[in-house]
This record gives structure tokens, C-alpha cells and sequence, in this order.
């Protein structure tokens, strides 16, 4: 039969061609691809990278750097429509109410919108007394006035001064040389200090970022910086900020350390230097980037919220924070509840945060996958039993669950998105579910039979399930066979008439006929299977188990019951207050389901 299948041809693509190369292995039959990739050149020849014996690898971070957003700023200059005042707003309280004590708040000699909001919050009362506003501005007078006159009145400010000082800003975009670019720095760096004296009391604090300083000559930002410190009277109890960023990645993240470490050991009066960073994504390497650049010195990390930024954005400040506390590191910020979180941050920047996002997306704590959900269900129960035993509760005992690198309540998630079911789903998460949420602890054996049934229906439908759809499927499958079967108890009781010896009697309905019957059994089960037998339903009870599903009087029983019927082995279920009464439904669902209802 000729295949429903047909090749795609795309007609733009040239498939590799050409020698394999000589020393590639022969498990490795990848050719040449005819992209030109001879146009670009590695790290290695665009910068000099003087640095070689490293010290970073063998470090740990042990505490957290100072983080500082950078979402109103430049953030807010990659949106295709600009916060506005009411947005930009929101987007500070809750950086604020996070815990950030240093927050770039905009570029106010770029637009109005930017110094309006400056604005608002020196007259609003809005500022913490300990949160330091930071201010954006590039090294030009009347842009320096302008950024001046924006902070009168805030109780404490960064000025944060940048010019670009790579080799191809410097010739392609400035048209000056590298004296000439240093002139500029140094000239635009005494204007803003005096008029920073201009206004006696105020506590205002200088950065500067020697823009693209990762393809930027190391000599020539230790020259710019070293001399900022000199002239800016750095001292420990006011240093200065040096921030140095990757404004475009252009290496692996090991470069970036190497030359954040370079320049951690060469700074001068290092002791009056607050080491910055700010690593944008463009190889997709900004979180490792900042991670290695805090081993290799690094004290201060600027970076948005989920990223957002130009390009591929800024590095994310949210998976940097929460990979330190993954590793039992305090973050000093708290991200206890991490959709309120999410919510704001869509809601300024006007983006969605992607399903997949690390920590902060819809799915990066649900699992589909059977073996998956298998391990995770077992560790959470492992986890609850662990913390029962030593006397400690679940939300603070030692986390150690497969596939979840830390707990998600402890971010405000429930467990309920942990698991999910669709066809790739198994039966351990499967009974997961129905334990969790309708408090079912169906038995080992019953579980690849339901799985079965559930796998049938996503199958088929194509789609995932919910715990209620699951429940709902459970109950139709397993528990309402015996209410609605073609053979029903019309009305039943037992007795006891001597230990050991159970009668029971019942009136079946069979056909559309009525009839009475009573059978004998060493317990009210068998009783009923041999009171069964009067109409030639021949039933043999193989396994049962029942439980409460919760707790307390009233609490509503389980019973499970696997039943060989005329030969066919069969799963039923019941549902009652009464484990009895549960327990003989779970049968007659048995018998129901088998189809074999006469010997």
C-alpha cells in the first residue's frame, strides 16, 4: 500500500555537500555546509583575551550579587509601544515590593515619557529610603543637564553614564579615535560630577559602562575606568560603578569570565569598585554568561524580569535568582508567588513569558511523560512520608523530588500543573492524579488497565485530560457498570447467622426479569458471587482492596475489585459511605464490565 506520506522539497535550502572532512570519526558523517562562515571571525581575533590562569572554574557562588532591573530602562527601549507612566508604575512597585534596593528606572533625556516618570517618582513619595534610583545617560552635556534636572528631590541616585568603546563603535559610529573616545569619557565624566556638587546634600553616585566591552581592548577599559575612579574620588564608602557589558555576545560564556576576571584582578583601588555586569542573549548564553561572571568577581548583575531587552533580550534576572536558590542559596529577592509576578511583567511589557520559560512559564513543572510522572509521583510521596517521619512539614523539609529541581509551592504553583495527561502519559501519573485531587489510591494491578482506557481516549481525541476529566472517565469506566448494567441488585442485605458464615440476599434483575436469590460465603463477597450463580453468572473474586478517600465520619469508601467472570478477568469500582455497600458494588461493576453474564 503506497504511503499517505509525501516529501517536502524546499527549494531555498542547498543540502551540505562535498568531503566529509579527513578527521572527522566514521560515526560522524556530517559534510560542509555551503553557508559563508568564512565572513565571520572568532572571539579570539576580534579581542585580545590576555587572561590564562584562570581562577573562576574552581569557585562557587555562595551568596547573591546585587540586582538590579533594568525593565524601565532599557527593557522598556526594546518594546514596540513604551511603558507609559501608569505601566512604568506598576512595573516599579513591584520590583520594589520584590526587594530590589538599586532599580534603573529610564533614560530620561531620550524621551519625555522617561523624564515625566523620573519626575513622578521624586514628587510621589513613591522611593523607599533605601532603594537607589538609577538614571541612564549617554556622556553629552546637554543629555547630562537634562538627567540632572530629572532627579531633584530623589533621596538617593546612580547616574549612569556609557559611551561606546569597542574598535568598530569607535570607527563606524563615533568617527574618533581611541584618545579621542577616552577625552570624550573623561570630559563628559567632570561635567557630570560638577554638576552632581551643584547640588549640595544630595546623594547622587556615578556608573559608567564602557559600552561592547567584551570587543573592547582590556588596556583601554582599564585605562577609561581606572581613571574614572581616580576622578569621581571613588572610595569604599561611595564607590563607584563599573559596569561592563556583553552587548552583544559574541564568545562562549568561559570568555566573558576570563575577561571579567581580568579586570577583577587589575582594577584599581578595587576595594572602592562595585564590579558590575550586563550580559545581553544573542548566542542564547546570557544566564550562563552572568553566572560566570559573578565566579569570576562579578558583585552586581543588571537584567530584566523573563529577559526582555533588545534583540534576544537582557539576561533573565528571574532564572539567575532561582538558579541560586535551586542551589540553597538565599536570593534576597522573593519570588514567592511567580504568576503575580508573570502577570505584571506581561502585562507592562505587553509580551507573553513562554510556556517553557525556566521557573515562570505555564509548563516548566509539568510533566506528560509516563516514566516522568512515574518518578515524580514516587519522589512527592517519598518526600511527604520523609517528613512525617522526622517530625518536619512538607514545606520545609529537604527537597529531593526527580525532574523538579525545586518545589514548586515554594513559587506559588500548585501541584496540580506537576502532572498531566495526554497519550504520553503513564500510569503512575495517571494514579497520581486521581490520589491528589479525588483522593483514589487505585492498587497496582488496577492501574495499566485504567491507563488503557485513558490512552484510548487521548488517542483519539487528541488532546490532554484534566484530574476532574479523569475522574469523570474513572467513574464511567469502573464505578457506574454497577448501577446501570445488564444485571442490577434490585434491593440486597446480609446477615450473619454464625461466625464465619455469611448469607446474602438480594433480588436481581436480569433481562428485564426480577428474581430472588441468596448465596452463602465465608464473608459478604463471596455470599454474593455464590448468590450470583442462581441467574449463571459464575464470579471469582481475585483481589480487593477499599480505603477511605478522606478523612473524618462520613468520609466517602473506595472499593476495588478484580473479578474473573465467565473467564474474563475484569476491574470493577464503588463508591459509598459504606465499605459494604462499596465493596459490593465494585463487583456487580465487575460483572457488568466482563460481558460474560451467564455461565
Amino acid at each position: 500500500m503506497a504511503s499517505s506520506f509525501h516529501s517536502t522539497v524546499f527549494p531555498t535550502l542547498r543540502t551540505p555537500s562535498g568531503d566529509i572532512p579527513a578527521d572527522a570519526p566514521r560515526w560522524n558523517p556530517q559534510r560542509p555546509s555551503a553557508m559563508p562562515h568564512h565572513r565571520y571571525r572568532p572571539a579570539h581575533e576580534r579581542v585580545p583575551l590576555p587572561l590564562t590562569d584562570r581562577t573562576w572554574p574552581s569557585r562557587r557562588i555562595e551568596q547573591a550579587p546585587l540586582w538590579v532591573p533594568v525593565d524601565l530602562r532599557d527593557g522598556n527601549q526594546a518594546l514596540a509601544e513604551p511603558m507609559d507612566t501608569e505601566r512604568k508604575r506598576r512595573m516599579f512597585d513591584l520590583q520594589v515590593a520584590m526587594g530590589f534596593k538599586e532599580i534603573e528606572v529610564g533614560y530620561p533625556s531620550a524621551s519625555q515619557t522617561d523624564f515625566d516618570f523620573v519626575r513622578h517618582l521624586a514628587e510621589s513619595g513613591a522611593v523607599p529610603g533605601d532603594v537607589t534610583i538609577s538614571v541612564f545617560t549617554a556622556a553629552r552635556r546637554d543629555l547630562i543637564d537634562r538627567t540632572i534636572a530629572s532627579v531633584e528631590g530623589l533621596p538617593r541616585t546612580l547616574v549612569h553614564l556609557y559611551t561606546a568603546t569597542a574598535p568598530t563603535w569607535r570607527d563606524v559610529v563615533l568617527g574618533r579615535s581611541r584618545a579621542e573616545v577616552h577625552e570624550l569619557i573623561r570630559d563628559a565624566a567632570t561635567y557630570l560630577m560638577r554638576r552632581a556638587e551643584d547640588r549640595p546634600g544630595a546623594d547622587i553616585r556615578f556608573e559608567f559602562s564602557p559600552e561592547v566591552f567584551n570587543l573592547t581592548e582590556p588596556d583601554f577599559v582599564l585605562e577609561v575606568c581606572n581613571g574614572l575612579t581616580e576622578l569621581w574620588e571613588a572610595s569604599p564608602d561611595r564607590p563607584v560603578v563599573h559596569n561592563l557589558p556583553a552587548t552583544v555576545e559574541i564568545a562562549t560564556p568561559n570568555v566573558y569570565a576570563d575577561q571579567i576576571e581580568y579586570m577583577d584582578r587589575h582594577l584599581a583601588r578595587r576595594d572602592s569598585v562595585i564590579l558590575s555586569v550586563h550580559p545581553h542573549n544573542d548566542r542564547g548564553t546570557g544566564v550562563a554568561c552572568a553566572e560566570l561572571a559573578v565566579l569570576a568577581g562579578a558583585q552586581r548583575v543588571e537584567g530584566c524580569l523573563f529577559g526582555n531587552g533588545e534583540r534576544t533580550g537582557n539576561v533573565d534576572l528571574v532564572t539567575l535568582a532561582l538558579n541560586l536558590y535551586a542551589q540553597g542559596v538565599n536570593p534576597m529577592i522573593d519570588f514567592s508567588d511567580i504568576d503575580a509576578v508573570r502577570e505584571v511583567v506581561e502585562y507592562c511589557n505587553r509580551l507573553p513569558v513562554h510556556p517553557r520559560h525556566p521557573y515562570g512559564g505555564d509548563l516548566v513543572h509539568t510533566a506528560f511523560s509516563g516514566t516522568h510522572q512515574d518518578a515524580i509521583a514516587k519522589g512527592m510521596a517519598h518526600h511527604a512520608k520523609q517528613a512525617a517521619e522526622t517530625g518536619v512539614c512538607a514545606e520545609d523539609s529537604p527537597w529531593a523530588v526527580p525532574y523538579l529541581p525545586l518545589d514548586p509551592g515554594d513559587i506559588g504553583r500548585t501541584y496540580e500543573e506537576v502532572i498531566r495527561i495526554n497519550s504520553q502519559s503513564g500510569k503512575g501519573g495517571i494514579a497520581h492524579l486521581l490520589h491528589t485531587h479525588h483522593g483514589l489510591d487505585l492498587p497496582q494491578a488496577m492501574r495499566p488497565d485504567f491507563s488503557r482506557t485513558v490512552q484510548q481516549v487521548t488517542d483519539t481525541t487528541g488532546r490532554e485530560l484534566s484530574h476532574k476529566e479523569l475522574w469523570e472517565l474513572f467513574r464511567t469506566t469502573y464505578i457506574t457498570p454497577a448501577l446501570d448494567g445488564p444485571v442490577a441488585l434490585v434491593s440486597w442485605n446480609t446477615t450473619e447467622p454464625a461466625p464465619g458464615e455469611h448469607r446474602f440476599t438480594c433480588t436481581l434483575r436480569t433481562d428485564g426479569q426480577e428474581r430472588s436469590c441468596q448465596g452463602t460465603g465465608n464473608g459478604p463477597l463471596s455470599a454474593l458471587a455464590d448468590a450470583l450463580r442462581a441467574i449463571g453468572v459464575t464470579v471469582d473474586i481475585l483481589g480487593y482492596t477499599e480505603h477511605s478517600t478522606t478523612t473524618g465520619p462520613g468520609s466517602p469508601a473506595v472499593a476495588y475489585a478484580e473479578c474473573r467472570v465467565g473467564g474474563v478477568a475484569c476491574w470493577g469500582a464503588g463508591w459509598d459511605t459504606s465499605v459494604l455497600t462499596a465493596s459490593v458494588h465494585a463487583v456487580m461493576a465487575a460483572v457488568n464490565r466482563s460481558g460474560r453474564t451467564s455461565s
